[in-house]
């Protein structure tokens, strides 16, 4: 794992939030966990390292997610309305209008329709196997062509419970 070296882009994609790197780290540690602190606290470097791997074996899609304490409530649907309108100007998504609404086809003026808050965002829909391989696949920034060797290597002393 090299995530503190300075010409590794790792760390910075992990902290920037913008590959899910913020659905990974826990809440405390969005804070604790800089570029600094990894690349001089021991700790920290192996935190961010097993959050980057953690990041990259992860399954991300962009959904529909409900605001928190939402409830549903009513609109009124005005000439010139469609759901995707309704859903923008009332901080909703368009999934979400259409499962509150199923019977909705054509929208007539004077209609009432069910909203509620929405966004989209990205969340994690599953993982990727965990394997040796896999990781050299997704974590080996540099494409070192031993990698896999590597790990299988370092894999069997920590299962030896040696070191060396």
């Amino acid at each position: 794992m090299q995530i503190g070296k300075p010409d590794d882009p790792g760390l910075e994609s992990l902290l920037s939030g913008n590959e899910g790197g913020d659905l990974i780290l826990p809440p405390t540690w969005k804070e604790q966990l800089t570029m600094e602190s990894a690349r001089t606290v021991p700790a920290h470097n192996i935190r961010a390292g097993i959050g980057y791997l953690l990041m990259r074996m992860a399954k991300f899609r962009h959904e529909s997610v409900l605001a928190v304490d939402t409830e549903p409530y009513e609109v009124t649907v005005k000439t010139g309305d469609s759901l995707d309108k309704i859903a923008q100007a009332q901080g909703s998504t368009l999934e979400i209008m259409r499962k509150l609404n199923s019977d909705a086809g054509v929208l007539h003026p004077g209609q009432v329709l069910k909203c509620q808050k929405a966004s989209i965002q990205r969340v994690i829909t599953g993982w990727r196997f965990i394997t040796t391989a896999s990781i050299a696949e997704r974590y080996n920034g540099n494409r070192d062509p031993n990698y896999v060797k590597k790990l299988d290597y370092a894999l069997s002393l920590v299962r030896e419970g040696r070191q060396r």
